[in-house]
């Protein structure tokens, strides 16, 4: 097969059998957002490069080796988005956002692009959810943040899913910390890759997300940045735990969590799953009360979480997570003839307008061919025209499930199909609380 018929290496296609579990994911992503106050917001997919340097930091790996970066026409060097927090952020700066009320509270759903060795649950193009809630600094923030991913966990289906959470302090707490981990890595400098002996001066914390095994087995035994945490920061921690508490969230405090990007101060935490493997990180967040002052705003607290989809939806699938999935058609217009078909083309614009999914034929295939096409699509119900029913102004709907034929009037067709359809839902209700 030639490369034009080929997706790139790192992407998947959506097919349509498909795509109808992922926009119920997403419903419910965006509908309990809402239920928090959380609105919609939608940023370009790619941005100035210093917006994700400046934001995510020249020390990890993200920015020195993931990000899909190029110069355009104009000379400008601009980088394909390999998360959404920065590119929101700079949009709550520039659009003057911070000078409306506080908090701000919004949501979004979006691609990401990086290029890292394609694997399961972990593609070149991937897709997230995420909140941002910009200028809340107390703790009960941090613990609605939380609650709101639990929630939209619960809510699309998920289950057997642990949140572990932790403290990386304040930037003046963490000085210690970082004078900790440099004394305990120089003197296993040796041992270190190459990205991480670079990474000693200019920020250790970056060698505790290192993905080396080398590295990783080196980090088992450092020092833990919740042993070095400010009376401020301890204290906000602390806070965050009784309002976890008294919402009935379940943790486990984690001293290893330290996230991979850099704008991440005070708490972060992480929703993981045991049925997907190494990448088990199926949500990840945390505060960043210094990213807008950072990017040229007015110093704001703020923090949120991203929520990968991909991998949300293999836990789904590992979890053998029934979806609803939506009727593809109420009704199917079979015609037999040119008067039927005009007829049929009216009756179809009719009922959609109405909000009916109908079809009809648009291939010039005969009776026996049409029915068979309304059984593969999944047709709820059928309606023949032909002659006679042109004529008498009446035909029979079928209920392809039950075969049962109900005779209606065409001028009372939309009425006739509403009733057949609360009907036929109503039975299927009623049939499934007896299984």
């Amino acid at each position: 097969m030639s490369e034009i018929n080929r997706a790139v290496k790192g992407t998947n296609d959506l097919l349509p059998n498909d795509s109808y579990k992922w926009q119920f994911v997403e419903n419910k992503m965006l509908e309990t957002a809402r239920l928090f106050g959380f609105n919609e917001i939608r940023v370009p997919v790619f941005e100035h490069t210093e917006v994700f340097k400046r934001s995510v930091g020249d020390t990890t790996d993200v920015v020195q080796k993931e990000m899909y970066t190029f110069d355009d026409k104009g000379g400008r060097s601009i980088t394909l988005r390999p998360e959404l927090t920065a590119g929101v952020v700079r949009s709550v700066i520039e659009n003057g956002l911070l000078n409306g009320p506080l908090p701000l509270k919004v949501c979004y759903i979006g691609g990401c692009y990086r290029y890292e060795k394609p694997q399961a649950g972990r593609l070149r193009e991937f897709h997230q959810f995420g909140v941002e809630c910009v200028g809340a600094s107390a703790p009960n923030a941090d613990a609605e943040v939380i609650a709101l991913a639990k929630q939209v966990l619960d809510n699309v289906g998920i289950e057997k899913i642990s949140l572990e959470i932790n403290s990386i302090g304040c930037p003046e707490c963490r000085k210690n910390y970082q004078n900790a981990l440099k004394e305990y890595f120089k003197a296993n400098i040796d041992t270190l890759c190459g990205t991480c002996k670079d990474r000693l001066e200019r920020n250790p914390m970056r060698i505790l997300d290192c993905k080396s095994p080398v590295c990783k087995k080196l980090c088992e035994d450092a020092p833990v940045v919740i042993d070095y945490l400010c009376d401020e920061c301890e204290e906000h921690f602390k806070a965050v735990k009784s309002h976890l508490d008294a919402a009935g969230i379940n943790y486990t405090v984690n001293p290893k969590i330290v996230r991979g990007l850099d704008y991440y101060t005070r708490t972060v935490f992480e929703f993981v799953s045991g049925d997907i493997g190494a990448q088990s990180t199926v949500c990840g967040g945390g505060r960043y009360d210094g990213l807008i002052a950072q990017m040229g705003g007015q110093p704001t607290a703020s923090l949120g979480f991203g929520m990968g989809v991909e991998r949300l939806m293999m836990v789904l699938e590992a979890q053998n997570t029934e979806l609803p999935k939506p009727t593809d058609c109420d009704l199917y217009i079979a015609a037999m003839g040119e008067k039927a078909s005009l007829k049929a083309t009216a009756l179809c614009n009719t009922l959609r307008i109405d909000g009916f999914k109908v079809q009809t034929d648009i291939c010039a295939k005969g009776l026996k061919a049409q029915m068979k096409f309304a059984n593969k699509i999944g047709a709820s119900f059928t309606l023949v025209l032909g002659d006679n029913e042109l004529e008498n102004n009446k035909a029979n709907l079928k209920n392809m499930q039950t075969g049962e034929q109900t005779e209606i009037c065409l001028d009372n067709l939309s009425d006739e199909l509403l009733s057949a359809v609360n009907k036929n839902a109503l039975e299927n209700l009623t049939n499934s609380i007896i299984d």
